[in-house]
Parts: C-alpha cells; structure tokens; sequence
C-alpha cells in the first residue's frame, strides 16, 4: 500500500546547503523524508534532485506544504514540480503490427509495476486491436497512409487531448511524428528502437548485423524530440550476441531488449525518477 505522500523534482544551479535547507523545510513540518535522491553535475553547475515525502504527519495542509515550499524554491531559484501519491498516469499506448511492447505494457500494468491507467490503444494498422479488447481498453484505428497521414495526427491528438492524456508510448509505432506533435507533448513521449540501428540504417538491419558479426544487441528508450531518434535517454538494455546466432535468434534478442528497456523507461518517467537537462536526461533508478 501506498502511503500518502508527495514526489518532489527539483533543479537549480548547485551551491551550498542545497541539500540541508530542503531537508529542514521538511522536518519543519514534521514531514518523513522517505527518499532523497540527488545529484551535482560539477561539469554544468546544476543541481538535480529526487525527494519522496510522506505526508501523514504534516502539521500543514499538503497543498499548503506544497505552496510554501514556493519561498525556499524561488530564493534558490530552482524549476521544482510536486506530484501527489498514488496516482495513475493517464497513457495512450500507439501501436503498428507488432506486439511485444504493447504486451510488455499491459502485463506489468497488471502486475502493478507500472502506475499508468491506459486510456486507449491507438494503432495505423489493425494488428493489435484482439489484444486491446482481450484487455477491456479502446482501440482506435486511425488511417495513416499517403494523403491521410496529416488527418491522422490530427485525429490522434484529438483522442490524446480528450483522454487528458499524460504520457504517450510509441511501442514499435512505425511512424515519424510531426514537429507540432513533438512540441504538443515535450517529455511527455517515450519511443523505443534498436540502439544499433544508426550503424545498420535502412532494411534487414537485423541480417546487416548478423552479416556484420556484432557482438552486442540492444534496444534505447528514450524521448521523443523533432530530431529523429535523438531525444534524451532513459534506459538502454543490451544482451551478448555470439557466433552461432541466426538473424532470427537476433530479432529475439532485439525483442527482449526492446521490452525491458521500455519498461524501465516507462516506470522511470511515471515515478518522477527522470528529470529532462538539454539533450540528456538525468534518472534516478529504483
């Protein structure tokens, strides 16, 4: 059981008693510092850090907390953000033809490792509407070939939009978002690929590895930026690939990762375990 409790992400420049003036606006309120998680980049100056404050015992209101926690903020001048325990992060999961991820998604959703209420399945093709009714969520299909890519993205947004959706999961969805889309939902969009695909670009790149003996197979999560497949990281898995593996054997291999490496990316984003710096992103791991 979760208790009722408070994440709080915050940035600011690094400088001393950071750490101590955070921790004493906690106990001032009689609030238990479960977590304190934190970071000083010395190359960039900044200071990163993850808390999670359990709140029964405030002598405060928690909204009250969370409003005067705004003097200490601004006097480090910090970007801070708040979120309440428990809570489910409303999710549209957009699909092609391919499943694994999707299932990947729906099993630990259902296992409760991932704190996300699905709002909807959304796929260019037909593929995974089975597995969508199998698990009682809306599947919509959206048209999205030639001249009817544009109306397509228009129609996806609607749905996220209706849905209040906070988190899309591109999971294998085999189209490239538009600029507008990126923009709409920043940080708010979690893709996975292949991590060797940049060295093995166009058709077969699962044959273009085996051809080329790689030893090494992987998948990346990360988030979605305009620059193709070169938003900020958030987890990589990799698995061994030896001589007697077959093309096929890697396309196993690349599935694995690409389902693990999603998951961790999702769970790190749901649990504020993730906090977006320029290019990178800085994770706090469970």
């Amino acid at each position: 059981m979760v208790l009722p409790s408070l994440i709080l992400k915050l940035t600011c420049h690094d400088q001393p008693g950071i750490v101590a003036k955070v921790a004493n606006y906690v106990a001032m309120h009689h609030g238990n510092l479960v977590e304190f998680a934190q970071f000083s980049d010395k190359l960039g100056g900044k200071f990163f850090a993850r808390l999670e404050i359990e709140t029964t015992e405030l002598t405060i209101d928690v909204q009250d907390f969370m409003d005067g926690f705004g003097s200490l903020g601004r006097s480090l001048q910090a970007v801070w953000h708040f979120r309440r325990l428990p809570y489910l992060m409303k999710t549209a999961v957009l699909v092609t033809k391919t499943d694994h991820c999707l299932q990947e998604i729906l099993w630990r959703s259902k296992l409760d490792e991932l704190p996300i209420e699905i709002t909807s399945i959304i796929g260019n093709r037909d593929d995974c509407r089975s597995i969508a009714e199998q698990a009682g969520i809306p599947f919509h299909w959206i048209e999205m070939d030639g001249a009817q890519r544009q109306a397509g993205f228009v129609k996806i947004q609607e749905l996220l939009a209706e849905q209040d959706v906070e988190l899309v999961v591109l999971a294998r969805f085999m189209q490239i978002l538009p600029e507008d889309f990126c923009a709409a939902y920043s940080g708010q969009i979690i893709n996975i690929h292949h991590s060797f695909l940049p060295a093995f670009i166009g058709a077969n790149p699962y044959t273009q590895a085996y051809e080329r003996g790689v030893k090494l197979i992987g998948a990346t999560s990360h988030y979605v930026t305009a620059d193709l497949d070169a938003g900020p990281i958030i987890e990589q898995e990799v698995d061994r690939v030896h001589h007697f593996h077959t093309p096929s054997d890697l396309v196993r291999l690349g599935r694995h990762c690409e389902r693990i490496a999603l998951a961790k990316g999702i769970r790190y984003h749901v649990h504020d375990r993730t906090i977006i710096d320029g290019h990178r992103a800085i994770v706090f791991p469970d």
